[in-house]
């Protein structure tokens, strides 16, 4: 039976129909065949929304006071009427959710806010506002804030007052004993703008952003990790283009290799974007820059198959999105990421020390170099603001150092 077959015949929704809940059932029929699920997800999740609609009733519950709080209550509830699953929350979440969007219950309350929360969302609008950070730079500049509140324990706007520079150097010194070198820098970078912060505002009358001490880490002191032609070559052979999910993991990988593009700019990536005319597509790079890409047939290849045969039925924009229901697009790193290390696996590829979506990037740029690419055409085709980021793949190629390296005094050792 498909799910079509299901929402138009089913006794169940028939009376539900038939009762004073009939355009909420409609509407929460949509919602299923719009993000796809299955007719067993269906099922069930109308058996459910049944169980909910009749407890409501019998309990002369108007239909405008649906909330989170009274489908807590009806879970809670010993005398429901039905048996509870797994996924039940989740599909009166979605019940919930639809008559919201329809505007027949009244919009969720905003959750009460702590004292903290109050003072790091003022400071990611001040990031947002006065330094135009995107959402992910200021999340990451909460992120490390945080756990300064917390030990400091500040609970309020006027507790910064009390701050002193010991303060600050101890806590510095505690977080940065038991992290790596490159997480002790951001946090004292991130840490010096929250300081910064508080004295602009007036809630702190010393600098003690100048206290923050320096960690030092060295630049370029580590090499690259890359995929040989063969492993690369290995990791895109096991993608199964027999299914849907293996045609879009398939272009996903094009795209990292071939092209070199970041996690982030592949996530975001629209059907607006590709110019099929043109043979390209633009991208949103770091730091809000767009960017025109090439389009080599073999990757516009890959995305034609995927579009034609594996991506969900969908309203969404994004290119890629996820192979189950309902059928949203990937966060901006963590889904690509995720998509590259189950490659890798699948390939049988574990001697290396990094396993994420990068190293696509950087096997691009080590390969370019051994071709008789030069330093600065690899630094436009990874869209480089920084030279001195694409030097350190000079480390990888030892063909090149070999012609400089000097003979060993008193010959050969």
């Amino acid at each position: 039976m498909t799910l079509n077959d299901f929402l138009n015949g089913s006794w169940t929704i028939r009376d539900l129909r038939a009762g004073p809940f009939r355009d909420c059932i409609d509407l929460y029929s949509d919602r299923l065949r719009n993000d796809g699920y299955s007719t067993v997800t269906a099922r069930y999740s109308v058996r459910i929304v049944n169980g909910f609609i009749r407890w409501l009733t019998e309990r002369h519950f108007d239909r405008r006071n649906i909330n989170e709080q009274l489908a807590a209550r009806f879970f809670e509830d010993g005398d429901r009427g039905c048996r509870l699953r797994g996924g039940d929350p989740a599909a009166i979440g979605r019940f919930v959710e639809v008559l919201r969007e329809a505007k027949i219950v009244a919009p969720a309350l905003p959750l009460p806010s702590s004292p903290t929360d109050q003072i790091l969302e003022r400071f990611r609008a001040y990031l947002d506002h006065r330094h135009g950070l995107n959402a992910r730079s200021c999340a990451a500049y909460v992120k490390f804030t945080r756990p300064f509140l917390r030990d400091m324990s500040i609970t309020g706007p006027g507790d910064f007052a009390q701050l002193t520079t010991a303060d600050v150097l101890g806590y510095v010194e505690r977080r940065a004993r038991d992290a790596s070198a490159a997480t002790a820098v951001a946090m004292c970078s991130r840490l010096r703008s929250f300081l910064r912060y508080l004295q602009v505002e007036g809630l702190i009358a010393n600098d003690l952003a100048a206290c923050v001490p320096s960690v030092k880490k060295w630049r370029f002191t580590a090499l690259p990790t890359y995929l040989s032609a063969a492993q690369l070559e290995q990791v895109l052979q096991h993608c199964d283009q027999n299914t849907a999910s293996g045609r879009r993991d398939y272009a996903i990988l094009l795209l990292l290799s071939r092209l070199g593009l970041r996690a982030q700019e592949v996530a975001t990536l629209t059907l607006d974007d590709i110019d099929w005319r043109a043979g390209q597509f633009r991208i949103q790079g770091k730091g809000r820059q767009q960017a025109i890409m090439p389009l080599p047939p073999d990757v516009g290849a890959a995305i034609a198959a995927y579009l034609q045969s594996g991506r969900p039925v969908s309203d969404r924009r994004q290119l890629f999105l996820k192979a189950y229901p309902p059928h949203s697009g990937f966060p901006p790193t963590s889904g690509i990421r995720d998509i590259a290390g189950r490659a890798l696996r699948r390939a049988g590829i574990s001697d290396i020390a990094h396993r994420g979506s990068h190293i696509f990037r950087h096997s691009l740029a080590t390969e370019l170099l051994r071709s008789g690419a030069a330093l600065t055409q690899i630094s436009q085709v990874l869209r480089h603001k920084d030279h001195d980021t694409t030097r350190i793949y000079a480390k990888v190629d030892l063909a090149s150092l070999r012609t400089l390296s000097q003979p060993w005094p008193g010959g050969v050792q």
